[in-house]
């Protein structure tokens, strides 16, 4: 199968501004490469700070990248230029992880969900307020709830919205960036579900950007773990967490909370001094790891 997404050698270095600018860059992204299959929901994990976020917004070109080739269906998305690429954002868009601070406070909703059909010139007012009601139906939400604010709404409501605002150009590829991760815990099933629904009624594929190693496992195909910039293992998602092979990995997966009470969690160490970036190598089929 061609895939949707194809990233190669993706790097993203930030840099100090006036006199800090003169030391070492931050390698946020260091050589990752990965793709991303028609209809597959691909898991992005990792603690804070691996990397996992500014790899999903280097994808969409949020970030620029320092170097590195992404490439969606036949686009070559570092070569576009920005009216291109103003054009390409039809097909993939973003779920932020806030839904509290991705919604424009001053703006009713409505217009929210309304705004990528103004700014793409697609249909007539008329049409556009249309779509919008669809869109709002589509997410479980009610149609005349396009006049309210975003503080009329709860967290979970929230990123209804901003998944209705994602869906409103019809994309085929949705960067999810830890999208229930600040819902409460009873909402988050049900947003989960959605985005499972949507997914088979649309025809979706995602990047799933998570902390949350059981839900990965529950709704990824394929799982790639990071580390300080670097994809250290990628396999398939029951094969990654019943046989993991990078020493990272094993110490992550010891971290998932035991349900049963009672349960001794024994930890595995990992020893963060001595990591040696190296390549990934294909350990047994379809099962990569950097050792």
């Amino acid at each position: 199968m061609t895939p949707l997404v194809q990233v190669s050698n993706l790097v993203k270095e930030f840099h100090g501004r006036g006199w800090f600018r003169r030391g070492k860059g931050i390698r946020a992204v260091d050589d990752v490469t990965f793709d991303v299959l028609p209809g597959e929901t691909f898991g992005l994990v990792g603690e804070s700070g691996s990397g996992k976020t500014t790899t999903g917004r280097c994808l969409l070109r949020l970030i620029e990248p320092t170097s590195g080739h992404i490439h969606f269906r036949d686009m070559d998305v570092r070569a576009l230029s920005s009216g291109d690429l103003r054009r390409a954002r039809r097909h993939f868009q973003i779920v932020f992880q806030d839904p509290y601070s991705s919604l424009n406070p001053r703006m009713r909703v409505g217009a929210i969900v309304q705004e990528p059909l103004v700014i793409h010139k697609l249909g007539s007012r008329d049409e556009q307020l249309a779509r919008v009601r669809k869109l709002f139906e589509l997410v479980g939400l009610d149609p005349d709830a396009g006049a309210k604010y975003p503080h009329e709404f709860s967290g979970g409501q929230r990123q209804r919205i901003g998944l209705a605002r994602a869906l409103a150009l019809e994309p085929s590829f949705i960067v999810c960036d830890e999208p229930v991760s600040a819902l409460d815990v009873s909402v988050q099933a049900q947003v989960v579900n959605l985005l499972l629904d949507l997914q088979k009624q649309l025809g979706l594929t995602y990047l799933f950007i998570a902390h949350d190693l059981r839900l990965v496992r529950q709704i990824c195909d394929r799982v790639a773990v990071m580390y300080r910039g670097r994809i250290v293992e990628l396999a398939q998602a029951e094969q990654l967490f019943t046989a993991p092979v990078h020493p990272y990995t094993k110490a992550l997966l010891s971290a998932i909370p035991r349900l049963q009470p009672g349960q001794k969690l024994e930890r595995i160490p990992f020893d963060h001094a001595g990591f040696q970036p190296v390549g990934l190598r294909e350990v047994e089929a379809r099962h990569f790891a950097a050792v």
